[in-house]
């Protein structure tokens, strides 16, 4: 397969110039953003770094803004960060970064923290304490929300309101990232932007800076039936590829167990029911209205995710069903209003009424546990380069994330990369020269982009076996060859999730073992003697992607910037 190493695109009409890029504007950009602009605020000499937030639609649109349940950190007076580190390990079964993980819980009390301090306002019991609830993989009480299931909405909120206050930070919004241009002695030293149409700047444009910071979110438009926004084309992994980032375990793509059933022919994003309403005793039934989560683990209902999605699918199989039913008739009207005003009102607009009948669920991609090979500060495997969040494979979440950490994860290594710029990206340094190339090659044809979701859906999806993967591989080849000349959103877009698409498949097909989120019937046990590590993908200057296998037990460098 052949797959552009740069897009197709016109010459940059305009081109500026800041200090720092933020490519996305959900909780990881918006935090690394705002905590560049007040580590400057404390300056003696008052100078600073200047910091250009890039977002693909307008700056509250981000991903964050879906997130239901909640986030989750070691708040509770029974619960401590060991605690949380056991469950974040179990759940991401036997590859996760342990250093990443401590990182993690040890710094996020006092990041959620600071979040409240920024203007979060999270729900509260009537003494005032946070109100805190348990999601599954969790064995306390440690999810923290707002608005009952709107938390993702109230941060973004809150983040936004500092943004647009700070005015060390600028905004270009309705911009789609295109690729990474390098610099003359290597590294990263501008980003091409189309600026949809919307804001002062138009077209294809330029940014030159010192350093710059994917915070992109996920690929969940990769498949059919996702609970990601129609924005997640993985516009930011796919760029990385192209400059040269190495991209860690995009195998595991975490498939929520419980998104709103809306027929066999639904597509695009579908609603989500968040794991909170089992969280506060909702279950699951097959279609006789049996539950069948108990004896499957010891946390049934609340088991992590992969075992749940796991267990429904096989259910699903076994009695021939297209959904199977979770039922929350118990809680009452007043719990499903006061707690739950989102997802009961996405409810009732399409006809169900919770409170009396049961809601029809079934498994659908939810999140990239895997994405941009990072170290501890953020820095990928190219000079200048950064990411974070979704985009980002930090090593938290190993083989499947644990519930909610994912919202902890962007704050904590937001804060994280904004330590790292600050200390080693000096103010007033001269931009470095860019290489003398930086033409497009290639793009995709616009109209695959639906043929490509189905052929993922169908054969790279939750199940995943040999014959299937060829199968994908097949596809995603003829679909590669079906190239355009007229360089457009449509066929930008396009290309990036075939370019994801395929690293995915090709990481898929080389792991012959099933663990967490990667699922193969044809190699149905964990491996952990010759598995137990991970797959970095990298797309080399033919255009196909390269696996390579890195053991856990070996020890590894984890990806720093060249010449750092």
């Amino acid at each position: 397969m052949n797959l552009p190493q740069r897009l197709l695109a016109p010459a940059p009409g305009w081109i500026v110039e800041t200090d720092v890029v933020v490519v996305g504007s959900g909780i990881a950009g918006l935090t690394t953003a705002l905590r560049i602009a007040a580590g400057l605020t404390t300056d003696p000499a008052g100078s600073g770094l200047r910091v250009l937030v890039v977002t693909k639609d307008v700056l509250a649109a981000g991903s964050t803004r879906w997130a239901q349940g909640g986030i989750a950190a070691a708040l509770g007076p029974d619960d401590t960060a060991e605690a949380h580190l056991r469950d974040t390990l179990v759940a991401g079964v036997g590859i996760c970064d342990v250093d990443a993980v401590r990182v993690l819980v040890d710094e996020g009390p006092q990041a959620v923290r600071e979040l409240i301090e920024l203007g979060t306002r999270f729900d509260r019991s009537s003494s005032g304490e946070l109100s805190l609830t348990r999601e599954g993989g969790h064995h306390a009480d440690r999810i923290a929300h707002a608005g009952g299931d709107a938390t993702g909405a109230e941060i973004e909120r809150a983040l936004v309101s500092a943004v647009l206050a700070e005015p060390r930070i600028e905004v270009i919004e309705h911009a789609l990232v295109l690729d990474l241009l390098p610099t003359a002695t290597g590294g990263v030293g501008a980003v091409t932007l189309h600026v949809m149409g919307e804001g002062q700047l138009d077209g294809v444009g330029a940014v030159r800076a010192r350093a710059f910071v994917l915070a992109t979110g996920g690929i969940g438009q990769v498949y059919a039936a996702t609970t990601n926004p129609s924005v997640s084309t993985g516009d930011g992994v796919a760029a990385a590829l192209r400059a040269g980032a190495v991209i860690r375990d995009l195998e595991f793509v975490q498939f929520h167990p419980t998104v709103l059933w809306l027929g066999g022919s639904a597509a695009g994003q579908q609603p989500l029911v968040s794991e909170a309403v089992r969280g506060e005793g909702a279950v699951l039934l097959d279609a006789q209205g049996t539950r069948f989560m108990q004896g499957q683990h010891e946390l049934a209902d609340l088991a992590p995710r992969d075992v749940v999605a796991k267990a429904i699918l096989r259910r699903m199989r076994e009695t021939g069903a297209e959904h199977v039913w979770l039922d929350a008739r118990h809680f009452g009207a007043e719990k499903w209003r006061v707690r739950f005003p989102t997802i009961l009102a996405t409810l009732t607009s399409l006809g169900l009424d919770p409170v009396s009948q049961l809601i029809p669920v079934a498994p659908a991609c939810h999140y990239a546990s895997g994405g941009i090979a990072t170290d501890l500060t953020g820095r990928t495997s190219v000079a200048g380069l950064y990411a974070c969040g979704e985009a980002a494979c930090t090593g938290v979440h190993g083989a499947n994330r644990l519930a909610s950490n994912s919202l902890l994860e962007g704050l904590v290594f937001g804060r994280r990369i904004a330590a790292d710029v600050l200390s080693s990206v000096p103010a007033g340094a001269p931009l470095l020269d860019l290489g003398i190339d930086v033409r497009g090659n290639g793009i995709a044809a616009a109209g695959i982009r639906r043929s490509l979701q189905h052929e993922m859906s169908a054969d790279a999806g939750v199940i995943r076996d040999a014959a299937g993967l060829r199968r994908a591989t097949g596809s995603l080849q003829k679909l590669a060859a079906q190239r355009s000349s007229e360089p457009g959103t449509e066929s930008w877009e396009a290309t990036n999730l075939l370019t994801v698409a395929s690293a995915l498949v090709a990481a898929a097909s080389r792991r012959l073992e099933t663990r967490g989120a990667h699922w193969r019937e044809d190699h149905p046990e964990r491996d952990d003697q010759n598995w137990c590590g991970h797959l970095d993908l990298r797309l080399g200057p033919d255009g196909t992607i390269s696996t390579d296998y890195v053991a856990t037990s070996q020890p590894t460098s984890r990806h720093t910037r060249t010449g750092a």
